[in-house]
């Protein structure tokens, strides 16, 4: 791979609804994306007990949070030991070995993550329609339409909760987390994505069938890779 040009800050305008939560029917018909209804999942109770049956330390569900996923935020357990959770069948998730720095991703511009533990997104997206088309051409397309785009964790969780996700050649970027640049005021080049091993290179021939995680250039095109995004992100209700 060489090295592609640092991308432009995108367009961060989204559109609220007049609650002030943007409207989900709305955003999926200007993307054109399908109507989903329920996204599959089970309740956020019973999704905190699946992570926990997975060897997760985690606090209890916070009071009043409402959403479709539920999410561990990374600063609780890194995306890393999240991605070693991962199953397809017998093989484990692994993280590829040119993605050393990845505790350095965090946040895209223009992400907001909740300041808390756990916390919960709303209609979670894969993005399958926009396979062939690269973050730097959907992420403004999305963000104008006012999704949130999907960050690594948020993936990973997903994943967790739902194995069926990952899907050969129906996998997905997540590019909500993004590393900054060298220079001031730009981003690494590189996208985290979610997908299964061909144990082919670096990966080995042990890998094969596995779910990892890996990344793309952010002005790249592949046929096999979504965009994911979200609806919106819930932050437990507090107390006054």
């Amino acid at each position: 791979m060489s090295p592609q040009p640092a991308p432009t800050q995108p367009d961060l305008t989204s559109q609220p609804d007049e609650a002030g939560l943007p409207d989900v029917t709305s955003q999926r018909n200007e993307l054109g994306l399908p109507d989903v209804g329920a996204t599959g999942l089970p309740d956020l109770t019973e999704q905190r007990r699946t992570l926990t049956h997975l060897g997760l330390d985690l606090p209890p569900l916070p009071e009043g949070l409402v959403g479709d996923l539920l999410v561990v935020h990374p600063r609780l357990v890194p995306a890393a030991e999240l991605a070693a959770l991962l199953r397809l069948g017998e093989k484990r998730g692994f993280v590829v070995e040119d993605l050393s720095d990845l505790a350095e991703f965090g946040p895209a511009p223009g992400t907001t993550v909740p300041d808390s533990d756990l916390y919960a997104v709303h209609d979670p997206d894969r993005g399958d329609r926009f396979a062939n088309r690269s973050p730097d051409e959907v992420d403004p397309e999305l963000r104008a339409a006012g999704r949130e785009l999907m960050t690594l964790t948020e993936g990973i969780c997903w994943a967790l909760l739902q194995p069926s996700i990952i899907e050969r050649n129906h996998c997905f970027m997540t590019t909500g987390s993004r590393k900054p640049g060298r220079r001031a005021g730009t981003l690494d080049t590189r996208v985290p994505a979610l997908w299964i091993s061909n144990g082919t290179g670096r990966d080995g021939k042990e890998c094969r069938g596995a779910p990892k995680v890996g990344w793309c250039w952010a002005g790249n095109r592949h046929t096999w890779l979504g965009i994911a995004s979200v609806g919106d992100r819930s932050a437990p209700t507090l107390a006054p």
